[in-house]
């Protein structure tokens, strides 16, 4: 055989199919990316508006990620274009669980007639390691969570004792060291039917604990050296190999297109203009949902910092909802100092800035990725999902100082927002928050360690690739069960 045949038959074609958010698609690209640059293929598989809506590939990627879609089966309770998370008011995501659900039949068939020689899948796909085991495809579950947040969720060989709200506010029995790494009772109980499946879908936890008991590789968007103690326990849980992808941080790209050029250069004449490390930038990501309570109290917040900021905030989120208002004169008031944008702004891009001292946060780890390689500290107000344990993770790592607020439900005041925000953008207490954030960028930017994750992931994919036979790796898996 010679070498070039022998090196394209060690490439691989790998299957790739997240969870319906945006929030999940990106990171899978971005890992799928980072793949196929190595010369690998990628089957990219989600909804056709979701995949027009991704970023565009790189020519030189053109020919190695393939897009497949696959559409969404028809439901009376969701509407023909809500193709993903951001399309919905949260309380109708169950509804797109639903429908993610029934797609076990294309996806089935997709696998199938490709054979891939890998899938990796999303916490979502509960049902999909039986399929991939049933036709002789080995999966990887890639978690875009961090370690200690997936730890949190539950182990697969032991029993998960919690079966009320209390439970979730203390580190389980199963974490061995000292931690604080936890949500607040207020953050459970805005999540707890989705946790526990009393809003009508599979558990989020169960869910969890199905993709881990199923999958042969666990991967996870963190580094080692950001959370050695939680990979080495994830793996102790779960006994499967658990390898770290890096945070996967995206690139400052320019975009081509004329209007968020002309968009972005508005943006930056103002940036420019304002003081080094002053401003503060607030996001609360594209489908976390203030109530009018929350953003009246943070705009006042804003106003009595007295810092400059750049507010990029969703004032409407549903036809049926009621569009969410500015207090009053807000702009007015606040015109020169502050900017508020109700429309698409180009985060990455700003959040490199070197005007901007602070990033006001929902504590989304995608967010938090980005805002970190750029050496920018951390105000955190959580809202729903996982960011709650991503807060206390980032609190505890003094990388974030989180708006002190009411354990029981979530009240906060305006004072403690403006105090907050002075704190980790100018006071000198605040310091070690921006010490560390500056620490975190080297880690967090290092592209080279990034590929070296990546290398020794593929390098596993390749070396332990089963035969194709679906019996020989039948009887492979039940083996290790």
């Amino acid at each position: 055989m010679s070498t070039a045949t022998a090196n394209e038959e060690a490439k691989l074609h790998i299957a790739m199919f997240p969870w319906l958010a945006f929030g999940h698609m990106n990171p899978f690209l971005e890992l799928a990316k980072l793949i196929a640059q190595k010369g690998h293929r990628i089957s990219f598989i989600s909804t056709p508006r979701n995949i027009d809506r991704l970023p565009k590939l790189a020519p030189n990627l053109f020919s190695l990620i393939n897009f497949v879609k696959i559409s969404l089966p028809r439901s009376d309770n969701l509407p023909e274009e809500a193709q993903a998370t951001i399309d919905l008011p949260r309380e109708q995501v169950p509804h797109l669980k639903n429908a993610h659900d029934r797609l076990q039949d294309s996806m089935a068939q997709f696998l199938e007639s490709l054979k891939p020689d890998w899938v990796v899948y999303d916490f979502s796909a509960h049902w999909l390691p039986n399929i991939a085991r049933s036709l002789g495809i080995p999966s990887v579950f890639f978690s875009i969570f961090t370690a200690s947040c997936l730890t949190f969720t539950g182990p697969t060989l032991t029993d998960d004792d919690r079966n009320k709200p209390e439970d979730y506010i203390v580190p389980p029995y199963w974490v061995p060291f000292p931690s604080k790494i936890a949500y607040r009772l207020f953050e459970v109980l805005k999540i707890y039917d989705g946790l526990t499946g009393d809003d009508g879908s599979i558990s989020v936890y169960r869910s969890f604990v199905e993709v881990l008991r199923g999958c042969d590789v666990v991967v996870v968007r963190t580094c080692s050296e950001f959370e050695p103690e939680w990979l080495n326990l994830l793996q102790d849980v779960h006994r499967k190999p658990v390898f770290p992808v890096g945070v996967l941080a995206p690139k400052v790209t320019d975009d081509n297109n004329e209007d968020n050029n002309e968009e972005w250069r508005s943006i930056k004449e103002w940036l420019d203009l304002q003081p080094k490390r002053s401003v503060v930038y607030i996001a609360f990501g594209t489908e976390a949902k203030l109530g009018q309570d929350e953003l009246t109290e943070i705009a006042h917040g804003l106003e009595l910092s007295g810092l400059p900021f750049f507010w990029v905030l969703r004032l409407h989120h549903d036809p049926m909802d009621s569009e969410l208002k500015l207090p009053e004169g807000f702009e007015e008031r606040s015109k020169g100092r502050g900017i508020v944008r109700t429309t698409w702004a180009p985060q990455l891009k700003i959040l490199a800035h070197d005007s901007v001292g602070g990033f006001l946060s929902h504590s989304g780890w995608s967010s938090v990725v980005e805002a970190l390689q750029f050496s920018t500290p951390l105000v955190l107000f959580t809202i729903a999902n996982d960011q709650g344990l991503n807060c206390s993770l980032f609190v505890e790592k003094k990388i974030g100082y989180a708006i002190p607020r009411d354990e029981q439900d979530g009240s906060f005041t305006r004072q403690g927002v403006a105090d907050s925000l002075r704190l980790v953008v100018v006071e000198e207490e605040g310091k070690c928050y921006r010490d560390k954030a500056k620490e975190m960028s080297e880690l967090f930017g290092d592209k080279v360690r990034q590929e070296n994750y990546v290398d020794k992931f593929v390098d596993h994919l390749i070396t332990t690739r089963p035969p194709k036979e679906a019996e020989d790796y039948g009887k492979k898996v039940d083996e290790n069960v």
